[in-house]
């Protein structure tokens, strides 16, 4: 395909944060490749982008597997042609998530899915970034990423610590580059990770937290900022 002018990635595209993403940078005419476990959840995503659909182009892939990121990063960069936007959207967590009930396995899986999936995915697509000397970064974080809290667990609460470790090391090593990285850090969102909560909230509870598309919003602002300007964290709560 020729090269767009304006070209971006997101993981965790499947659903939630990641589809929403998606769905604002098809609209503002960017070309995406999805990343997700599931190709009928990709699918999904690219049919609701409807008219904008043919800028879109899923790609299945384990984020927890550095070998499989690296394949999937060549073919996007085949397809794209070049990055400008790296979006971390894919993330997970578990029901039993407090240290005293948390197994060896959920909590491998937990930094599997929401840091060492984000570290692979950064180290996919940020040498091409370096060598154009531009490109945006932004990291999907969580207040659990600031503060610990009993509701999130603690391998979640690790991951999100993690996460916003990896956005200041690029903005800290890679700025003289032209890259930059934006960790956002929401609260409450209504999306399907809520059902693995030890106690998913009521339907009254979902309607005051924040939608998929307000922290699109967030998302779109981080990277349309002028070049010269970075938001490196930003906070974002229900009203």
């Amino acid at each position: 395909m020729n090269t767009p002018s304006f070209t971006a990635v997101v993981t965790g595209a499947g659903s939630g944060v990641g589809r929403a993403v998606t769905l604002k940078l098809a609209r503002e005419g960017w070309s995406v490749a999805l990343i997700g476990r599931r190709a009928e959840a990709l699918a999904e995503t690219i049919a609701l982008a409807e008219d904008r659909s043919d800028q879109l182009r899923g790609f299945v892939c384990d984020l927890a597997d550095p070998n499989a990121v690296a394949g999937t990063g060549q073919s996007i960069l085949a397809y794209l042609g070049h990055v400008d936007a790296l979006v971390n959207a894919a993330g997970t967590n578990i029901p039993r998530r407090s240290l005293d009930v948390l197994s060896l396995d959920d909590y491998h899986s937990t930094i599997n899915a929401n840091l060492h999936g984000a570290y692979h995915a950064v180290q996919a697509f940020l040498p091409g970034m370096r060598e154009r000397r531009s490109g945006t970064i932004v990291n999907i974080n969580s207040e659990a990423g600031m503060r610990a809290s009993a509701k999130a667990g603690a391998a979640y609460v690790i991951s999100k610590f993690g996460l916003a470790g990896l956005s200041q090391t690029i903005n800290t090593e890679e700025r003289v580059n032209g890259v930059r990285a934006c960790s956002i850090f929401p609260g409450d969102i209504e999306t399907a990770l809520l059902e693995k909560r030890p106690n998913p909230p009521s339907a009254e509870a979902r309607k005051a937290m924040m939608q998929p598309e307000d922290i699109a919003a967030c998302v779109w602002l981080a990277i349309s900022l002028p070049g010269r300007a970075v938001i490196e964290e930003l906070v974002v709560r229900p009203r």
